[in-house]
């Protein structure tokens, strides 16, 4: 079953006193790209979750976020010292200042110190980052859970277009097969034209090397090899389509042997038929290639 690279996932849970809201997304990639923003106050966190990613995922530019938030638990009010002293040294030094240049300020209050952020803050239970980083990892299976669904899905998707596709690059192979054939007579009467062009100034040629442009003129006709080998990575792409696992990497580089196919098709082709039927393959393979770019 294919696997999409893209993918989007997000959960909220809680546990001891706090909250948290989790937020997966990923989209296509050459490679695992993983950038995780969690909180850095909880011991072990980042690393187990980059660890169960790298384990889970092959490829694909993964984003992952999580805010966490303390619930209110009703604590005590406390006065924070240091950010206390900081407000006080600013207000000595704004004071100062102020006199320096003869102004006279009205006395601070001390509901105006408590009102400046950061003075006066709630005192809360201190909590074991373990216990929480341990309720986050079991969390964040439901999560993971989610986000491979969802590209589990997309992956289907992609399998029935690509299936589609390849029927298509199957039936336009077909047809330049039969328009092969049905230009045989004229390329056979082309190649005559151009053996007696050879022949006519034949005179004092070697026979070898005159041997060998007449091979040269009807290998450059022959499209035979490319059908074939159009028709064995038809094959090759179904194989890989019914596999599990990550499949993206060799589905690209047989998208890359496809158009390469098409492209000796269209300057071999010397018919407007064979032409149109080529140039009408590397539409479709392009869209394929499009595809296979969000296979995992």
């Amino acid at each position: 079953m294919l696997i999409s690279m893209t993918g989007f996932a997000s959960e909220r849970g809680a546990h001891a006193g706090y909250a948290w809201v989790w937020e997966l997304r990923s989209v296509n990639g050459k490679g695992l790209d993983l950038r995780l923003r969690v909180p850095d106050w909880i011991e072990g966190l980042e690393a187990g979750l980059r660890a169960r990613l790298t384990k889970a995922l092959a490829r694909g530019n993964v984003s992952l976020g999580l805010r966490v938030q303390a619930e209110e638990q009703g604590g005590r009010l406390r006065v924070n010292t240091a950010q206390l002293d900081d407000v006080l040294a600013a207000m000595a030094e704004v004071e100062a200042r102020a006199m320096a240049q003869g102004l006279s300020l009205a006395p601070a209050r001390p509901g105006d110190v408590l009102s400046v952020r950061g003075v006066l803050e709630t005192a809360s239970a201190e909590q074991d980052t373990a216990e929480l980083s341990k309720a986050l990892m079991a969390d964040f299976d439901a999560v993971l859970a989610a986000f491979q669904a969802m590209r589990a899905a997309e992956g289907k998707a992609l399998h029935g277009v690509l299936e589609a596709q390849l029927d298509e690059v199957s039936r336009l192979t077909d047809e330049a097969a039969l328009a092969a054939e049905a230009r045989r007579d004229d390329m056979a009467a082309a190649l005559r034209a151009s053996l007696a062009r050879v022949l006519d100034n034949a005179d004092g040629v070697d026979e070898a090397r005159l041997t060998q442009e007449l091979a040269m003129i009807a290998v450059k006709s022959d499209v035979t090899e490319e059908i074939d080998r159009l028709r064995t990575h038809v094959t090759a792409a179904r194989d890989l389509l019914a596999q599990d696992g990550a499949v993206g990497r060799k589905l690209d580089f047989l998208m890359q042997e496809f158009n390469r196919e098409a492209n000796t098709l269209c300057s071999k082709a010397q018919s407007s038929g064979l032409t149109s039927i080529g140039l009408a393959l590397k539409a479709v393979i392009d869209q394929m290639r499009e595809q296979v770019q969000n296979v995992e």
